[in-house]
């Protein structure tokens, strides 16, 4: 362990910073059955025997459909100037087109009303991955009609909501929804295709992406409008220029024959193109498409969303970049997959700025922990603060080197249900009791409080930082 010392003046953030917190609709709303809502594909996946740990589903979640007045409340106390969150779009379309369910709208409306009220920017996300399950049983993703049925619903979002939201997000985490969902079937629908469909459902994503964006730059006057990814960072394993430009190639290399990657998922929505490598790679598994696809789906961006947890370790090597092992021992959040990187908060958007030049959120950051209201009534956190006060100064030394962030956002303001992990996981600034659905802000909220208040001068001081690099040796 090193020191390093941050000034007051270094730590503090610029007035226009947005500090926020995000959710999304299955794993906070609840209410899976009431008042028209239609079945998504997250709500027949949990039904299937063995899919979600210990059988749990999102049929009740945080209840939040029923308590947002009180969670708002909590925003409020917190502090945020931004809350993105995500429309269920079977609560709104039960069939994903076609009738319209009034009372799901009327939510939204109700939603955006109470967060406004009290001084707090709506920040839509019109999908987070629960597809109506009407448009599952018509292809889903692999259906290339699913452009323009995306398309109709986000013009049906931001011609209710777009007279008070300004900011949207079309899509959460391609990588995810498409390579969990439709390739390996670990996450809803639960499908498990070949590559070539799963790159044909990837292609139409893109294409519902570009379509999406058009629909509420046509209803949304003075709309500002992102793409969130699920980042794949790489950071050096030393500070020698050889690894540094290995760990910025690693980032956007298409190097296997997966879709865990970024520039697959960037290039296309931003330059108008696949990459290269990915092209030779995966051959003959890509999808005929018309050659006016690409151009289409390149629909101009105000912002990218950078959802960072963590990076892999990366050095220069003969044959090109290298990823290191995690070093036995080494810190890891409550899943599996998240090493302690902080590091990724300052590689990650330096790396995405050099190469798009567009503005960026942090539309996710986070950490999972293991729990408890502790006898004093209270629940103790201190390795989330610390992973944030760690995340946060390396956003702050990106930023600081003319990386364009206009805010960052915490996931997750409650615990939540946790997709395939079900309620194993808790993200949360706030504790949920499930069983009564109390609410208990932890010390990690109460820590972002004061940063919010001080606009990060409170990250100042003399910390201890863990040593950022793993040894190439």
């Amino acid at each position: 362990m090193t020191k390093i010392s941050i000034t007051p003046q270094d730590a503090r953030f610029p007035e226009d910073f947005v500090w926020g917190a995000a959710t999304a609709a299955y794993q906070v709303e609840g209410a899976a059955h009431e008042d028209g809502r239609g079945d998504s594909t997250w709500d027949v996946f949990c039904r299937r025997p063995g899919a979600v740990f210990e059988g749990h589903s999102g049929a009740v979640a945080c209840d939040h459909y029923h308590r947002y007045r009180e969670d708002v409340g909590l925003m409020r106390e917190l502090g945020i100037g931004a809350y993105r969150f995500s429309v269920s779009w079977s609560r709104v379309l039960p069939e994903g087109r076609g009738v319209q369910n009034a009372k799901g709208l009327d939510f939204y409306d109700r939603l955006v009303d109470e967060l406004l009220a009290v001084g707090i920017q709506p920040f839509c996300t019109l999908f987070h991955w629960d597809l109506p399950q009407g448009l599952q049983r018509a292809g889903g993703f692999v259906n290339r009609d699913i452009a323009d049925w995306f398309a109709d619903y986000a013009a049906l979002m931001g011609t209710r909501l777009g007279d008070r939201v300004k900011l949207w997000v079309t899509q959460n985490e391609p990588q995810c929804y498409i390579g969990f969902g439709v390739g390996s079937g670990i996450h809803a629908p639960g499908l498990k295709l070949d590559f070539s469909e799963t790159l044909h459902a990837a292609h139409n994503s893109m294409r519902a992406h570009a379509k999406a964006v058009g629909a509420l730059r046509a209803t949304v006057p003075g709309a500002r409008v992102g793409y969130v990814l699920a980042t794949q960072l790489c950071r050096p394993a030393s500070s020698s220029a050889a690894d540094l430009e290995a760990a910025r190639a690693a980032t956007f290399a298409v190097s296997d024959r997966t879709l865990w990657n970024n520039a697959w998922w960037t290039d296309p929505v931003v330059r108008g193109e696949y990459p290269s490598d990915g092209l030779a790679l995966f051959g003959s598994d890509m999808p005929r498409f018309p050659s006016s696809d690409l151009a289409a789906m390149r629909a101009p961006l105000d912002f990218l969303g950078l959802n960072v947890y963590r990076a892999q370790t990366v050095r220069a090597g003969d044959k090109g970049p290298e990823q290191l092992p995690v070093p036995p021992g080494y810190p890891r959040s409550g899943v599996d997959w998240q090493p302690i990187t902080p590091d990724a908060m300052y590689y990650g958007p330096r790396f995405f700025h050099e190469r798009y030049g567009l503005d960026q959120w942090i539309t996710e950051s986070g950490l999972s922990t293991r729990d408890q209201v502790f006898l004093d009534g209270k629940v103790h956190d201190p390795q989330r603060i610390d992973y944030l006060h760690r995340n946060l100064l390396e956003l702050r030394r990106a930023m600081r080197e003319g990386v364009p962030v206009k805010g960052y956002l915490a996931w997750s303001l409650l615990d939540n249900f946790e997709w395939a992990d079900g309620y194993k996981q808790r993200f949360g600034l706030v504790y949920v009791d499930y069983q009564s659905q109390r609410r208990v802000p932890k010390d990690s909220f109460h820590w972002y409080k004061q940063v919010i208040a001080t606009r990060g001068q409170s990250l100042a001081g003399q910390f201890a930082v863990p040593v950022t690099q793993v040894s190439a040796d």
